[in-house]
């Protein structure tokens, strides 16, 4: 160790703050007064403790059902022709994706291991949608085999699919991906073709040029947690600006727009105030949003919508039980002279300036790596 070492700095935020410092940070914590939660879906946390361990990851299917039919009644209400792909990358837990699947959404993957994960579900290749910057040669010749749709990310891509669609008889499928400026910062630009350069247009013109491809989707992803819904009203009409474009110069109609992902759950960042419910729009602000563009257009030309939500499904469906395991900080005997209980006791050193206690869980940050942003 050289003379010139600092020890690092460790905040001592989460046992210094006000009681209500964590309903701050997320819905779920009100404050020191929260009821507590004793069942899950029916289920005694305890019994669920004794059963599996703790710490214990565990995903509500009642919530996780109703949160897919809401967002599915939000948009097709207002847009019948919509569909909807599940984010494998948000969660691919077996019977997460598979409660999915039988909602009616079929996957959206990133890689090759989320690919083989889907169809060994028994997802079937056009069921699939392959986006993703970088998709390994060997898992983009099954995926073509297999008539998945593939977002076409980048030129090395395109010319890699080039080769490998050089033999086929019937042309494939594919989308490109676009990044845009959608209004909000930072802009998402490391995904896809550049629109403002004109670069997703010569992506689009070489694609509807070559025989063996046929150019169905235009996809972007404008960025996470997005708390603007008027930024998908924006993108919405970029794509179609670029749809308009490609009808008119190359004669091909594209069949749909993918707008991906990004729609929030009510969870909060870090320094945002609560409660959620007064942060975070609602889905069918988004489905406004979106559908009111898509809906000035004649009927013969509304294209498919295709949504790729996944933490506005599933955040709030999740929960991690864990056990504390000792207590630091608190005087005993006080608490008993005082006549108080250990909430209550809780509460009082917490509230103090310069009382601290501190509780020791057997969930430790490789479990909640997060909770940096959330």
């Amino acid at each position: 160790m050289t003379q010139d070492y600092s020890q690092p700095i460790i905040s001592d935020e989460l046992g210094s703050n006000s009681p209500h410092a964590a309903a701050e940070r997320n819905c779920f914590a009100r404050g020191v007064h929260t009821p507590a939660l004793f069942e899950i879906d029916g289920n005694p946390i305890p019994a669920l403790v004794a059963d599996f361990g703790s710490p214990l990851f565990v995903f509500s299917e009642h919530t996780l059902r109703s949160k897919a039919r809401h967002a599915r009644e939000a948009f097709r209400r207002r847009y019948p022709k919509t569909s909807f792909a599940w984010s494998f990358k948000t969660n691919h837990l077996q019977s997460v994706c598979q409660i999915l699947r039988q909602e009616g959404w079929i996957a959206e993957v990133v890689s090759d291991f989320e690919y083989e994960k889907a169809r060994y579900l028994g997802f079937a290749g056009p069921d699939i949608v392959f986006n993703g910057p970088y998709k390994p040669r060997a898992i983009l010749r099954r995926a073509i085999d297999e008539g998945a749709l593939l977002h076409i990310d980048n030129w090395d891509e395109l010319s890699l699919i080039e080769e490998l669609t050089r033999d086929r008889r019937e042309p494939l499928d594919v989308g490109i991906r676009v990044w845009l400026d959608a209004g909000i910062r930072p802009v998402w630009s490391k995904f896809g073709f550049a629109l403002a350069n004109g670069e997703a247009e010569r992506a689009a013109e070489r694609i509807v040029k070559n025989p063996r491809l046929r150019l169905h989707t235009l996809h972007t992803h404008i960025g996470t947690y997005i708390l603007e819904p008027s930024a998908y009203r924006t993108a919405t009409q970029k794509l179609l600006a670029l749809r308009d474009t490609i009808q008119r110069k190359h004669g091909h109609l594209l069949d749909c727009l993918d707008l991906g992902g990004g729609f929030p759950s009510n969870s909060l960042l870090h320094g945002m105030a609560g409660p959620a419910e007064q942060v975070v729009p609602p889905i069918e602000a988004y489905a406004d949003a979106i559908t009111d563009v898509l809906n000035r257009l004649p009927e013969k030309k509304r294209p498919l919508l295709r949504l790729e939500t996944g933490r506005h499904l599933v955040d709030e469906a999740g929960y991690l039980l864990t056990s504390v395991v000792a207590v630091k900080g608190i005087h005993r005997q006080r608490a008993e002279n005082d006549g108080l209980s250990a909430r209550d006791f809780k509460e009082q050193l917490i509230a103090g300036e310069d009382s601290k206690v501190n509780y020791i869980a057997d969930a430790g940050i490789n479990l909640l790596y997060t909770s940096a942003w959330y």
